[in-house]
C-alpha cells in the first residue's frame, strides 16, 4: 500500500480536506473532513459524474437549518432536490420505517440514475444506504453523516442494515457511497452525550491499530470535547484514514484486519439488544464492550493491567462510561450468540496485544468471558 499512500499524501497537498480515498471493487469515493464543507456538498457530488436528481433523506432533528443548507448546496450543484425528514433513531431501524422510505421513493418514481443522500447519525447512513443498496437493486448513495460516530467509523465501508426483534443489523448489505462529506460544524449541536459516544470510535481507532493516536487523544482530551483549534478535525481525519486503509484492504470483512474495527463491538451490539436499542448509545456500549474485552485479554495474559487502567482512564475522560448497570451476564453471552462474525456458534474475539496492537482469538473460554462480563456489570 506504500504507492497508494504517496498518491493520497500528494492529493491531499491539493485537496486539504480530503481525508482519505477508499478503494473497493464498487469504485474508490473521496472522504472530505473539514469546516463548512457541506457548502460545496452538490459540486463535489459532480465531480463524481453522478447525474440524475438527488433524494435528500435526513434525520429530522437536523431540519430546518442543516437540511436547508444541503439542499441548496445540491441544487447550486445542479441537481434537482427532494426532501425527506424523519424521525430515525436505532428503536425505528427496522422494516417498517425502511417501508416509510420506499414509500416516499416510490410516490415520486426515483430512478436508478438517480442518487440517495444521507444525511444524519449512523442510524440514518445504516438504514438510508440499505434503502439505497435495495432500491431497483442498487442506486448510489452518499453520506453526510453529522454525528462523531458516523463520521469516524459507520459512514465508511459501505455497510448498512436494520435490525430485527432477534438482533441488531441481522438484515443488510455492503453498498460503498460514490461520496462521504463530513462538516465538522455538524457536531457543535449534537448534546454532550452523543459527541462522547462519538468519541468511543476514534478512540478505539487508536487502540486497536495507532498508538500515537491514542497518545493524541490522551494529550488533547478538553480540547477534543470542546471541538477547540485543529486538534478535532486532525484527530477525525485520522481516524478516518485508519479506517479508509482498513476497507481498502478488506472490502468484505473476509480478512483479518477489517474484522479488528469490531473491538468490543460483540458485547456491545448484546448490550444494545438486551436493553432494547434505547439505554445505551452505541459508543457507550462500545466502550462498556471494550472494558470486556480489555478483562478477556488480560485474564487470557495478553495484556497487562496497566493497559486495561490506561483504556479505561481515556474513555472516561471523554465522558464515558465503562460499567453497565440493570443488565444480566447470561442474557448478554446469550446474545452474542447471534454475532455476525460468529462461526458454527464460536466468536471471533477481537482483543488488544498492546497499544495500537490487536489481533483476533477464537479460543477464549466461556469463564473468562463470563468474568469479564460480570465485571463490567454494577
Amino acid at each position: 500500500m506504500p504507492d497508494q499512500n504517496k498518491s493520497q499524501k500528494q492529493t491531499r497537498k491539493q485537496d486539504p480536506d480530503l481525508a482519505t480515498i477508499v478503494r473497493t471493487t464498487q469504485g474508490s469515493y473521496r472522504v472530505i473532513v473539514g469546516r463548512d464543507v457541506v457548502d460545496g456538498l452538490g459540486l463535489e457530488l459532480r465531480k463524481t459524474g453522478q447525474e440524475g436528481r438527488a433524494f435528500l433523506i435526513a434525520d429530522e432533528v437536523l431540519f430546518p437549518g442543516p437540511v436547508r443548507r444541503a439542499q441548496e448546496a445540491l441544487e447550486r450543484g445542479g441537481y434537482e432536490t427532494h426532501v425527506l425528514a424523519l424521525e430515525i433513531g436505532e428503536s425505528n431501524k427496522n422494516l417498517a420505517t425502511l417501508e416509510v422510505v420506499c414509500s416516499w421513493l416510490a410516490d415520486r418514481r426515483a430512478e436508478r440514475g438517480d442518487v440517495v443522500v444521507a444525511m444524519g447519525g449512523g442510524v440514518t447512513g445504516d438504514l438510508v444506504g440499505f434503502v439505497a443498496a435495495t432500491w431497483l437493486r442498487g442506486v448510489a448513495v452518499v453520506h453526510v453523516p453529522t454525528s462523531l460516530t458516523a463520521m469516524v467509523d459507520s459512514s465508511i465501508g459501505g455497510k448498512t442494515g436494520v435490525n430485527l426483534p432477534q438482533g441488531k443489523n441481522l438484515l443488510g448489505a455492503f453498498h460503498q457511497p460514490k461520496l462521504v462529506l463530513q462538516d465538522v460544524g455538524h457536531l457543535e449541536t449534537l448534546p454532550p452525550r452523543e459527541m462522547a459516544a462519538g468519541w468511543a470510535e476514534a478512540v478505539k481507532h487508536g487502540l486497536i491499530l495507532d498508538a500515537d493516536l491514542l497518545d493524541m487523544f490522551e494529550r488533547l482530551a478538553p480540547q477534543m470535547i470542546a471541538l477547540e483549534g485543529d486538534g478535532p478535525v486532525e484527530a477525525i481525519r485520522r481516524s478516518v484514514a485508519i479506517k479508509g486503509e482498513i476497507v481498502s484492504a478488506d472490502e468484505f470483512e473476509t480478512g483479518d484486519r477489517r474484522v479488528l474495527l469490531n473491538y468490543g463491538h460483540t458485547i456491545a451490539h448484546a448490550i444494545e439488544t438486551v436493553s432494547g436499542y434505547g439505554e445505551y448509545l452505541h459508543g457507550e456500549a462500545v466502550a462498556i464492550g471494550m472494558m470486556a474485552a480489555a478483562g478477556i485479554a488480560t485474564r487470557l495474559g495478553m495484556i497487562d493491567s496497566e493497559l486495561v487502567e490506561r483504556q479505561r482512564r481515556v474513555l472516561e475522560s471523554y465522558n464515558l462510561p465503562t460499567q453497565a448497570s440493570n443488565l444480566d451476564a447470561e442474557a448478554i453471552i446469550d446474545a452474542t450468540k447471534s454475532d455476525k462474525k460468529s462461526r458454527g456458534g464460536t466468536i471471533r474475539w477481537v482483543l488488544l496485544e498492546g497499544p495500537g496492537q490487536a489481533t483476533t482469538r477464537r479460543d477464549v473460554p466461556d469463564d473468562v468471558v463470563l468474568e469479564a462480563v460480570q465485571a463490567v456489570l454494577d
